[in-house]
């Protein structure tokens, strides 16, 4: 039996093999419950006595050899790395197409960090939405235009649930929830039950700001927008605030910048006029804030809103906002160097 384990051993000693199928055929062969090892094993027990202890050595010696000489071969196999021979090696390497962002998604984070450095965070909250947060919390009357169908989209015919139409709403639930100072941004989708054209859509993105505080005024509104429109398009941009009405803020105006393609001088894209309107902007109505749980005695606040495409028209002169939504991949690569 000795002599037997010795040519096994020779065996193994001159193994070799080509690839993976070779090793584990091997394997099989001489490590397998009824391989050539495991035989021998059996056998033992038919051994002398006296013989046992040299004959176990010699077994466990090729048992520890052949299990290292598996290991060997299969380590010496993975570590060869193989070529295709599909592959041209002389090829220069070229570099992979990347894709891009959005246009709406870049203006909305840059509009987004530009108020974070004035220290606001971000808010976010549901696209379908109820009366009371859209609405009835932002001091609109029962009568008001905005609730009709032809402005809202209902759920269901459920007058009570319907698709936001401004991410004021967001503004609602974090006052009714959070103490002040309040400073947030709300970015997001809103809808609006609208002819689709060149210049609408049924829906669109929005980014409203508000910060509730104690002595919050008129002035720090006037500094905060003043501070976005140099930090979005220019440091020579100037700003006009015109009054204007909203139903959740008063005083409230809407805020223009000096036009970035003549800089103010008059031109087609502002009518000669040499300013371009951007946002609506106020004081938080004290009634906004009694609903909301506030005590307008002690806190003011101001609010502002603008549309993500209105910003992001002005900034690369997009002429139909319904590119935004079509997927074009040839009109999303004009904006690879804006990422």
């Amino acid at each position: 039996m000795i002599n037997k384990i010795k040519d096994l051993l020779q065996e193994v000693e001159n193994m070799k093999a080509a690839n993976a199928e070779e090793i584990e055929a091997l394997r099989i062969k001489y490590l397998s419950k009824k391989g050539e090892i495991s035989l021998l094993m059996n056998d033992f027990r038919n051994v002398a006595a006296d013989q046992k202890r040299e004959v176990g050595k010699f077994l466990n010696e090729l048992k520890e050899t052949t299990q290292n000489k598996i290991n060997e071969l299969k380590e010496r196999f993975e570590n060869v790395q193989t070529v295709d021979d599909d592959i041209d090696l002389t090829r220069t390497a070229y570099p992979i197409e990347l894709g891009t962002r959005h246009p709406l998604s870049i203006v909305k984070k840059e509009i987004c960090d530009i108020f974070g450095r004035l220290g606001f965070s971000i808010a976010e909250g549901p696209e379908i939405e109820d009366d009371w947060h859209v609405f009835s919390s932002l001091n609109f009357a029962e009568d008001h235009p905005a609730r009709d169908m032809q402005d809202t989209f209902f759920i269901q015919h459920n007058p009570d649930v319907l698709l936001r139409t401004h991410t004021s709403s967001v503004q609602t639930r974090v006052m009714e929830k959070q103490e002040p100072p309040i400073r947030i941004i709300c970015p997001g989708r809103v809808y609006r039950n609208e002819a689709i054209s060149y210049r609408a859509h049924c829906f669109f993105h929005q980014v409203e700001a508000l910060y509730v505080d104690k002595d919050v005024s008129f002035a720090d509104l006037k500094q905060a927008l003043l501070f976005f429109a140099k930090e979005m398009f220019s440091p020579d941009t100037k700003i006009r605030l015109r009054p204007s009405y909203f139903p959740f803020t008063e005083p409230s105006a809407e805020m223009d910048i000096s036009c970035n393609i003549c800089g103010g001088k008059g031109c087609p894209f502002c009518k000669g006029t040499g300013w371009v309107e951007i946002l609506g902007c106020g004081m938080v109505d004290p009634n906004v804030l009694e609903n909301c749980g506030i005590d307008s005695k002690v806190y003011s606040g101001y609010a502002l809103g603008m549309g993500i495409e209105r910003i992001t028209n002005l900034k690369y002169q997009v002429k139909d906002l319904r590119m935004f939504s079509e997927n074009d991949v040839r009109f999303l690569r004009e904006f690879e160097s804006a990422n």
